[in-house]
């Protein structure tokens, strides 16, 4: 990939509107919910069943997809170890933005590199980034393999797969940890809700369980 050098004559532009006045508009504070683990854990699904929660409950979000995004904003990416580093670089510019436009924003990624990870959770303030650990054995992942991925890494026709021939790095202290092997997909969207309602992101309601 071609780097290109940084130019003097570009500067930021301040504007008018800032991500203040977008969190006082929306009443909400905004976040990346950073859902993160293996092929087949559960980070999209899981992911999709929180933004509705949250969007049935009037909260501004957005959800950036792995394989959405390489649709678009990162097609020209291949899956090397540099190309992913690069994606996760992407997409954590782009997740910044969201903040800054005062949105909750929802991304699943595998993001295997916990170098990766803390370069996104460095471009926004200490307590905009939450990581979701989506925590699913590999075996279990793999009886999944919704796509048949796993299949064609054992196969070897793929090659740099994550769990298989390059390394998942788990992360150490994650915001929210959740066990899919113990919770149902309701228990985990809730397990999410609730961080979000006590830590203030969100503002609760009657129907919500005791935090």
């Amino acid at each position: 990939m071609q780097k290109h050098e940084s130019n003097e004559n570009i500067i930021w532009h301040q504007q008018n509107i800032d991500k203040n006045d977008r969190t006082m508009l929306l009443s909400q504070k905004p976040c990346i919910l950073w859902f993160t683990g293996l092929s087949g854990s559960g980070k999209s699904t899981i992911a999709n069943a929180v933004e509705k929660q949250l969007f049935n409950r009037g909260i501004k979000t957005y959800l950036l997809d792995g394989d959405n995004v390489r649709h678009g904003l990162n097609k020209d990416l291949g899956f090397s170890e540099s190309d992913r580093v690069e994606n996760i670089r992407r997409i954590g510019e782009v997740s910044k933005l969201f903040v800054d436009a005062g949105l909750i924003t929802l991304t699943a990624f595998i993001s295997p590199f916990r170098s990766d990870r803390q370069i996104a959770r460095s471009l926004v303030g200490y307590d905009e980034f939450i990581e979701v650990f989506i925590d699913t054995p590999l075996d279990v992942c793999e009886k999944r393999d919704p796509k048949g991925l796993y299949k064609k890494a054992r196969d070897g026709a793929i090659k740099n797969f994550t769990g298989i021939d390059s390394p998942y790095e788990a992360p150490q202290e994650p915001q929210i940890h959740i066990n899919t092997n113990k919770l149902s997909i309701s228990e985990c969207v809730d397990k999410v809700i609730n961080y979000l309602i006590k830590y203030g992101y969100i503002q609760g309601n009657e129907n919500d369980y005791a935090i």
